[in-house]
């Protein structure tokens, strides 16, 4: 892996500086990516804004940015988008700062003045090597401050026109995925969270994580698999789960669900009922955790619920009411040795109250639940 740090001045940077809005943002000749397409838009305010340009007339040092060399030789900003965007927008007239207290533009600027902007070196590192050797590194230097999240991180490295195509259908407001599917995902699309989540789906379906899939498909000319995917996921939970239902189900793991789930036959309308009777049970607290409820009937398994335990009251006059013996194998036992049990099983109806307790020894309690 190669990594070099680089005095380049900004007339160089924002030679062939052009915002294409949605589109990106490029400069340095063409050659450098400072805002990939469908990326995250310019956030500083007018401040922020501003304090870069006094920096830079001021001859203070900014912090390193941080560029990544692709396989083309061009090259795409990792960290230093904002002061960049920042410089280029002033050296073409988009705004003005105050000098000696009166408001200029770089045009209104002296031609000294200008020159001292044009020719103050920016210190940027610069990355070449494997995927996984800067990857490494990228995340080294989020924990530093780039404050980047772990999708841009890896957009950085797989770039192409597969990822391109993607960041259309994923990456930006009112993106196709977040028409279609913006209920019940969580996190911002300009910030890659619906990006990263059908990735994330997708890549669990083949058995790999999300960077073996987009080093797999980078150099595709299209993202037509994943986006079919995501559409067949969405598509089932809507058939199956046709009531939207906004706190229960938002941010939910629906891709997983799908991969494991969608060969089995549900019907909507049982699914329905039962869901109405869950929520009732867990506003009279015998279920806890309401969020559990979608997983639990696509595969019955009561651990996604938190069903309410029994009380050690009811155990124990349970227990007493048995005088200590277990119903299943006839044997005596001491209350610690025993377990409180639904009576009629919590799945097929059965509540958590005194009247439907009984106590178990450990052996067959076991015994039960593997049934």
């Amino acid at each position: 892996m190669k990594i070099e740090l680089h005095e380049i001045p900004v007339r160089d940077v924002v030679n062939g500086y052009k915002d294409s809005a949605e589109n990106g943002v490029v400069g340095y000749g063409g050659r450098l990516n400072i805002r990939p397409a469908f990326q995250r838009e310019f956030i500083y305010k007018e401040k922020e804004r501003n304090d870069v340009i006094y920096t830079v007339l001021r001859g203070f040092p900014l912090n390193v940015m941080y560029w990544v060399k692709s396989d083309n030789g061009d090259y795409e900003v990792l960290d230093g988008q904002q002061r960049t965007i920042s410089i280029c927008q002033y050296v073409a007239n988009e705004f003005s700062v105050k000098v000696d207290g009166t408001k200029h533009k770089f045009w209104n600027l002296t031609k000294t003045e200008q020159n001292q902007i044009l020719d103050y070196p920016l210190m940027i590192y610069i990355c070449e090597g494997t995927d996984k050797e800067k990857l490494d590194w990228f995340k080294i230097i989020n924990i530093a401050g780039a404050k980047l999240e772990p999708q841009e991180l890896r957009n950085a490295i797989y770039t192409g026109e597969w990822l391109t195509e993607a960041k259309k259908i994923f990456s930006k407001s009112g993106c196709p995925a977040s028409k279609i599917a913006g209920d019940y995902l969580e996190g911002s699309a300009i910030r890659q969270k619906h990006l990263e989540t059908a990735l994330k789906w997708i890549a669990a379906r083949d058995g790999m994580e999300i960077e073996d899939y987009m080093s797999q498909h980078q150099h595709d000319t299209n993202c037509n698999e994943l986006w079919l995917y995501f559409q067949s996921v969405i598509n089932w939970v809507k058939a199956i789960f046709p009531n939207y239902r906004g706190k229960l189900m938002k941010g939910l793991e629906w891709g997983f669900f799908y991969n494991k789930y969608s060969g089995n036959q549900y019907d909507p309308k049982e699914l329905e009922a039962r869901i109405v009777e869950l929520i009732e049970d867990y506003r009279n607290g015998y279920i806890s955790n309401q969020k559990g409820i979608y997983e639990y009937l696509l595969d019955g398994q009561e651990k996604h619920l938190n069903i309410r335990a029994f009380s050690p009251e009811m155990a124990r006059a349970a227990y007493e009411k048995q005088g200590g013996i277990c119903p299943r194998c006839g044997k005596h036992f001491e209350i610690e040795e025993m377990q409180a049990d639904h009576i009629i099983p919590w799945s097929k109806g059965g509540k958590t109250t005194a009247d439907n307790c009984q106590m178990l020894c450990a052996d067959c309690n076991r015994r039960k639940s593997n049934i």
